[in-house]
């Protein structure tokens, strides 16, 4: 449950700081930010692999680049539902959410699955 709690936590980072950098992607607030990374972790639970599947065929034409859009489609998903998250075209959607994946990837690849700080050491005996 901690690791969930500290995921969100860095989704919800990783929001606010593309809404500074992203141009055209607003977020109104602390709770708006907050609602937004766990509408966020849902609609990749539930929506994210429905639509993957179904433009499967599209995504191995693109070499896999057609998850992008996808990608930009789930935050432009979450933008329509939240009223205080506001994102400006297909290419804030875009960029914010390359911003956000990287962003959040880069953040939980330090944290394990009971939520704690992990450091891999390799040992050469």
């Amino acid at each position: 449950m901690q690791g969930l709690l500290i995921r969100w936590a860095i989704t919800a980072i990783s929001l606010w700081l593309a809404s500074k950098v992203v141009p055209g992607m607003h977020i109104a607030g602390a709770g708006t930010m907050l609602g937004a990374a766990v509408l966020l972790g849902l609609v990749n639970a539930l929506v994210r692999p429905l639509v993957v599947l179904l433009t499967l065929p599209l995504t191995i034409v693109t070499l896999g680049l057609f998850l992008l859009v996808v990608n930009a489609a789930m935050l432009g998903l979450v933008a329509s539902l939240l009223d205080g998250f506001v994102l400006g075209g297909f290419w804030s959607a875009l960029f914010g959410a390359v911003f956000v994946s990287l962003f959040s990837w880069l953040g939980a690849a330090f944290i394990g699955d009971s939520g704690r700080y992990e450091v891999i050491v390799v040992r050469r005996d």
